[in-house]
């Protein structure tokens, strides 16, 4: 079981570990709120090796007795700091204290506050602190720079910086929704190719952002802190911290969206006289000082403009999903036919496996709803069984079988 402070982040941890687990056959549900709980009660009645999910939403299921947890051997709390400042800790309690037998439990932060060290001397046996990689060695492959600024010149400065700086991919961040919301339209006003994400939005307009955001569907994207943890995208080139965050923990999250795996990355803060507080705190934490910098000449922005507008005015390079090359080799099948006609998984083994030249190993995943099913066919061999099906019994007798779509 591994429980995450977002539903962005569940999704994406899903992803990820069906990428990693399609060759063994591993399955992963991910459960979350404000996604109807009966289809994921559906999901879970299936053999699951993995739950990925919110907090609240892993109680419900819980209490109503739809998530077995008998046999549960590893936890996972991950963003565990996150889910502090969330408030989830009388939930991940209630989540810990319902678990029985053994089990493996690890706590995942990119920061270590007190409230976690707590956390792992009361629930933890012996708990061992496994360091991968230390975060100030992360915030030094990141050039870090400070702008100080009115606060109703911010706009004005965000238009130069970027016109200058002519960034790839971009994520600008804000404190609240509404400067989120009033960016963003002066963003689309200037023709920027961006789009926004905050809390107030609706969950399915919040997953399709991210998305055509990762795939490269546009350059900017303005977000509150809800994008700063976790979100995995690749190559961006510059963050932008449009209102400094408030506690400093948040700064090296953000900022941390560039420079992964170590490639070199660029964050800017803006400051207002009123901030200098909160960015002494920061320094203090990262324990190096933020270089003060000279806000571009209109010069400087004017023999810049033609280059930015040129990168504007083009589309972007689209890229692949994490899991296209996989893709490649494994086409997914869908069999008119599911648990309304009595159809298991040892029947669909059992059919594969007398189509010449297929073994057990060029099967992965497979998905048996109410009156549909769903098998993988790895190693490039799906094309052989599609055409192989059209006219094979399977359980006695032949079924409609198409390519699914994903």
């Amino acid at each position: 079981m591994i429980l995450t402070p977002t539903r962005e982040l569940a999704i994406q941890v899903k992803e990820d570990i069906f990428n990693i687990g399609r060759f063994k056959r591993l399955k992963v549900a991910a459960v979350y709120g404000k996604a109807p709980i009966s289809n994921q009660e559906k999901e879970l009645k299936q053999k699951t090796h993995i739950v990925v999910g919110t907090p609240g939403r892993i109680i419900d299921h819980i209490e109503r007795g739809t998530l077995d947890i008998s046999n549960i051997k590893y936890l996972v709390i991950d963003e565990a700091d996150e889910m502090l400042n969330m408030g989830f800790i009388e939930q991940i309690e209630a989540v810990i204290n319902s678990l029985q037998g053994d089990r493996v439990t690890m706590l995942l932060s990119a920061t270590m506050p007190l409230d976690i060290e707590d956390l792992c001397e009361k629930y933890m046996n012996s708990p061992k602190f496994v360091e991968i990689e230390d975060e100030n060695k992360a915030v030094d492959r990141i050039d870090q720079e400070r702008y100080d600024v009115e606060e109703l010149d911010k706009i004005k400065l965000l238009k130069d910086i970027t016109i200058v700086e002519n960034p790839d991919t971009c994520m600008i961040f804000c404190n609240t929704k509404l400067v989120v919301d009033e960016v963003f339209s002066e963003l689309c006003r200037l023709d920027y190719s961006c789009e926004k994400i905050h809390g107030g939005m609706e969950q399915r307009d919040r997953l399709k952002v991210m998305n055509d955001f990762k795939l490269g569907h546009f350059r900017y994207l303005i977000a509150t802190d809800v994008a700063a943890r976790g979100i995995d995208v690749d190559s961006i080139t510059l963050v932008i911290n449009y209102d400094i965050p408030q506690d400093r923990e948040s700064y090296v999250h953000r900022i941390g969206r560039t420079g992964r795996v170590n490639k070199l990355g660029k964050a800017i803060t803006f400051i207002t006289q009123k901030e200098t507080k909160f960015l002494k705190d920061i320094e203090e934490y990262i324990e190096k000082e933020i270089p003060l910098k000279v806000r571009p000449d209109q010069e400087t922005v004017r023999d810049s403009k033609e280059e930015f507008e040129e990168k504007i005015n083009t589309r972007p390079e689209i890229k692949e999903t994490k899991g296209a090359e996989l893709d490649k080799e494994i086409l997914k099948l869908h069999i008119n036919a599911g648990k309304k006609t009595k159809m298991r998984a040892s029947d669909i083994v059992g059919t594969l496996c007398s189509i010449e030249g297929i073994t057990k190993d060029d099967i992965g995943i497979i998905n048996i709803m109410d009156i549909s099913t769903f098998v993988e066919i790895l190693n490039d061999k799906g094309e052989l069984v599609f055409d192989e099906l059209q006219n094979k019994a399977i359980k006695g007798r032949l079924r409609k079988v198409s390519k699914a779509i994903y």
